[in-house]
């Protein structure tokens, strides 16, 4: 018998029940507030809208050090019966150990029987196979410390959006922007456009993160990558992540007529040493009126 949605998310809250009860201490499973009531709420009244999938991330203690690998979870509603989507990620493994790890955790999860639940498993098995990745992270830095002074670079990517309202998007960026220690903003309305700079894993792995799954009409349009001996503090052209919105034109009572004002927009680019980035955008060279 097929296995429906409700049933599928009804697996998923005791999945996380359980792992709640394994991890019990402050910051060791962090989710969104409103991730379970959602879920909750929906299969109370499921003639609604699908929730939000649920996404949340453990913090894993791996070896005698306790190097923290944090594994990042995404389920489809219909996990179990689909497979979860996962990546592990950890400040102390650099970018081509982060990618083996995960591309074994990948072939270790695609191996289970499916329709089982797996986080757990998927945890297990990072604690227990993660510590090879990290010692040869640690030995390749400090070669590298031995031989030359290693360049940063700030990578900064521009991406645009048909728009950008709906709240629980625009918190997932400001969340993951934050998380990631990435500076930039994001323009809200009608066209949407993102900028996030900060070190190109990061930036990347942003990117990853706000287009799974499915999110239709948005690219990237512009990636920027500047190296410097220094700090990449110094390149970035904003302090922080802005929450950007300007003056509508339209009707503000109708969400699909709510068109940013452009010429603030480009003024505001301008400002930030960005001016080149509106034809890049829109297809059009920007003209600031004369005041």
């Amino acid at each position: 018998m097929a296995v429906t949605v409700q049933e599928s998310l009804k697996l998923q809250l005791l999945e996380l029940e359980m792992l709640l009860s394994m991890f019990p201490q402050k910051g060791e499973i962090n989710l969104d507030e409103d991730a379970v009531p959602s879920v909750q709420r929906y299969l109370r009244n499921a003639d609604g809208a699908l929730p939000p999938q649920l996404e949340y991330s453990i913090a894993i203690d791996v070896g005698e050090a306790k190097v923290k690998v944090e594994l990042q979870v995404l389920l489809p509603h219909m996990y179990p019966q689909v497979a979860p989507q996962l990546f592990a990620r950890s400040n102390a493994l650099h970018r081509q150990q982060q990618l083996q790890l995960n591309t074994r955790l990948a072939s270790h999860v695609s191996s289970l029987d499916s329709g089982e639940l797996c986080i757990y498993e998927a945890v297990q098995w990072v604690k227990e196979n993660s510590l090879p990745y990290l010692e040869n992270s640690k030995i390749s830095s400090e070669s590298a410390s031995e031989e030359v002074v290693v360049k940063e670079a700030l990578h900064r990517m521009w991406i645009y959006s048909h728009h950008i309202y709906r709240h629980e998007l625009r918190k997932k960026i400001f969340d993951c922007a934050k998380k990631l220690n990435l500076t930039g903003f994001c323009l809200t309305g009608k066209p949407g456009v993102i900028c996030v700079e900060g070190l190109q894993e990061s930036c990347e792995e942003f990117w990853r993160a706000i287009r799974y799954p499915n999110w239709k009409h948005i690219s990237c349009k512009h990636v920027e990558n500047i190296e410097t001996e220094g700090s990449i503090d110094n390149l970035r052209l904003f302090h922080t992540f802005e929450d950007l919105q300007f003056q509508a034109h339209g009707d503000y009572g109708l969400r699909n007529d709510y068109h940013m004002d452009l010429g603030q927009f480009l003024e505001f680019l301008k400002q930030h040493q960005s001016e080149h980035i509106f034809q890049i955008l829109f297809g059009v060279e920007g003209k600031l009126s004369d005041k």
